[in-house]
């Protein structure tokens, strides 16, 4: 295929140069070998039927840095029997734009040869550059792949997204990424498989978390760790918590998600909003943040703080406790942090009242230690006769 990603710094993906970064020289070279995105790419999605039957229409991958979108692209353009064109959406201009449009329109005239125009980072397009496009995107002449790390309906014409399938890839899984690590260990033609290394499981999971979904950002940290820390004696090269901490240049959080810290820290955080603490309750909240604490369990915990411990002395916290729960599901880390600042403030700044969850408390002990009180007449159902010959 001619022209693919005919870029200095792209690399062909059959053979990747030794002197590019680890992430470059890993890149999937197929649909098999791509990490994650299950939702879009496992078997029988749309996404995988378009691609392996080439029937791709446009499209627009929006997702956060290391996710594979590029690469994806990559991929599409080794099994496309069109021609596959790339644009940069900081370098490219007007004229070359044009260029390649019209190009496009006479390759389908003449040999019905379709084009895909591939264009990164497509939300640096201002309006009339994206304009451009349309009628060639919407009359078949061209299909568009853009890609964006920004929501699409908010910066890519919303003309342009009407025609076109937005897919949005999702951050790896530290299981996914662990798994990208031991790939790169093993790999003798691209990978770092020559060097005998000795990866602590510590060290593995630390690269993973605190990469927060990107591969590129944790296969780089890895190939930098490899390549800086010597050998012992017997030629293997321990790759340590240490070690990856400083790969990352962010250290490890002493916290087990399933052990004692997650329950004394979480039990910090609650019992500070209830003393009205909030200097140290938002310490508690950023080192649960900082360690990868599920931000769905810290916003749960706010929720039955709203209610149980401020309850009727300020009926508005359980509402904005719910609101933050739904807030953080729609925008996800890193953004959610702020919401659960602003509800951790909340919490401790407002009065408390256990008033009814005291008397919830004192009612299930009286049911459960005495015998069950009947319901007196007066309360009881009027809608049906209680005698039933009446």
């Amino acid at each position: 295929m001619d022209d693919l990603f005919n870029e200095a710094d792209d690399v062909d993906l059959e053979k990747a140069d030794s002197t590019a970064p680890l992430a470059t020289r890993m890149r999937p070279r197929s649909l098999d070998e791509f990490a994650g995105q299950e939702h879009i790419l496992g078997a029988g999605k749309l996404l995988r039927r378009a691609i392996e039957a080439d029937r791709l229409p446009s499209v627009i991958f929006s997702g956060p840095p290391g996710t594979g979108k590029t690469t994806l692209a990559r991929i599409i353009a080794e099994m496309t029997q069109g021609k596959f064109v790339r644009l940069s959406g900081v370098e490219s201009n007007v004229a070359e734009m044009r260029r390649v449009i019209a190009a496009a329109a006479n390759r389908i005239r003449t040999s019905g040869k379709k084009t895909i125009v591939f264009i990164d980072e497509i939300h640096h397009f201002n309006k009339a550059q994206q304009d451009i496009l349309l009628p060639d995107v919407e009359s078949g002449n061209l299909r568009l792949i853009g890609a964006t790390t920004y929501n699409p309906f908010f910066y890519v014409n919303s003309a342009l997204v009407s025609r076109s399938q937005v897919f949005q890839l999702e951050p790896l899984r530290v299981e996914q990424l662990e798994q990208l690590i031991d790939r790169a260990l093993g790999d003798k033609e691209r990978g770092l498989g020559n060097y005998e290394v000795k990866i602590d499981q510590k060290a593995r999971q630390h690269l993973a978390k605190l990469s927060d979904g990107d591969a590129r950002k944790c296969l780089n940290a890895l190939e930098i760790g490899v390549l800086t820390t010597p050998s012992d004696a017997h030629g293997v090269i321990h790759f340590t918590l240490p070690v990856a901490e400083e790969s990352i240049q962010q250290k490890a959080i002493v916290y087990d998600q399933a052990g004692d810290a997650h329950y004394d820290t979480i039990s910090a955080f609650i019992k500070s909003m209830r003393a009205s603490d909030e200097k140290n309750a938002m310490y508690w909240l950023a080192k649960m943040l900082h360690a990868g604490e599920d931000f769905r369990f810290i916003a749960r915990r706010i929720v039955i703080f709203a209610s149980e411990d401020v309850g009727l002395a300020d009926p508005e916290a359980l509402p904005l406790a719910i609101a933050t729960q739904q807030a953080v599901e729609f925008v996800g880390l890193p953004e959610a942090r702020i919401p659960l600042a602003h509800a951790t403030a909340y919490m401790c700044r407002a009065k408390k009242n256990r008033v009814a969850y005291d008397a919830l408390n004192a009612a299930t002990e009286e049911i459960e230690s005495e015998q069950t009180t009947r319901v007196p007449e007066h309360l009881k159902n009027k809608h049906f006769p209680v005698n039933p010959e009446e």
